[in-house]
């Protein structure tokens, strides 16, 4: 498999008042064409910055971002994003919002086609007959579905996920973690996922990556061997019951709390 997304050697700090801030130090990350790579960590090791790095927005100290084979020198438009915010905007409608971003990257593209897509996407995800609502108008997890419409409506070769289900209920987070692994069968792409579920990760990914304490870097590896859909009963296997406690001792050796000697015992 050809690698999408390499992270090679980056290193990054933030400048404050007190002096340089590491977040990243040595990081390492390849993500292959299709697949979905989850990474999780201690609160402030750089998950979001790596985010930001991937898709242009930021450039590393040092070390090298890569996309397709070409280094990140400037904004992706062949990325999209979802947060944990959906940050609809409420002049809109629902098919105006996930519109939005063809608006940008197609701006050439019929206005029939474009809605087309849309109405495509929103359909696939259940939210047909909704187009004309407003956000305020929908539910918490049927404004996320519309984000997520949003944020491949223009087929990006890179689908970043910075906790796009951290603010729902564990059931609507659930249906939304199944619904993602229907986008992925009818709408391939790429996806990296931040998250502090280690559920969420297991459920969803290949492969999970678990980053130290700041400064951040790759830790440890976890490769998730199962096809995509899964059922959800999976997480209940003894097969995912090891998964999460080796990714829970993985996180305490990343606070600190367990010598890493000992989570690999």
């Amino acid at each position: 498999m050809t690698d999408l997304i390499a992270i090679k050697g980056v290193t990054h700090a933030y400048q404050t008042d007190a002096g340089p801030l590491p977040v990243l130090d040595n990081l390492n990350l390849s993500v292959p064409e299709g697949r979905f790579c989850a990474v999780v960590g201690p609160s402030g090791c750089g998950k979001s910055t790596l985010t930001r790095l991937i898709a242009g927005l930021m450039f590393p100290d040092k070390g090298e971002v890569w996309l397709h084979g070409e280094l990140v020198k400037s904004p992706r438009k062949t990325v999209g994003m979802a947060f944990q915010n959906p940050v609809l905007l409420e002049w809109r409608t629902i098919l105006q919002n996930v519109i939005l971003p063809l608006e940008i990257v197609a701006p050439s593209m019929p206005k029939a086609k474009k809605e087309a897509r849309a109405r495509e996407l929103l359909s696939l995800v259940g939210l047909e007959g909704f187009e004309d609502k407003r956000p305020s108008e929908l539910s918490g997890g049927m404004r996320q579905r519309a984000s997520l419409c949003r944020s491949i409506v223009h087929k990006p070769d890179v689908l970043i996920l910075d906790e796009p289900f951290g603010a729902l209920d564990a059931f609507t987070r659930e249906d939304l973690w199944q619904l993602m692994h229907q986008l992925r069968a009818e709408e391939p792409f790429t996806a990296l996922l931040i998250t502090h579920d280690l559920r969420e990760s297991v459920y969803l990914a290949d492969q999970v990556v678990v980053m130290s304490g700041r400064p951040g870097t790759t830790q440890y590896v976890l490769n998730i061997d199962l096809p995509s859909p899964r059922p959800i009963d999976m997480l209940y296997s003894a097969q995912s019951v090891e998964w999460l406690a080796t990714l829970r001792k993985q996180i305490e050796v990343a606070q600190g709390r367990t010598p890493e000697k000992e989570a690999q015992a």
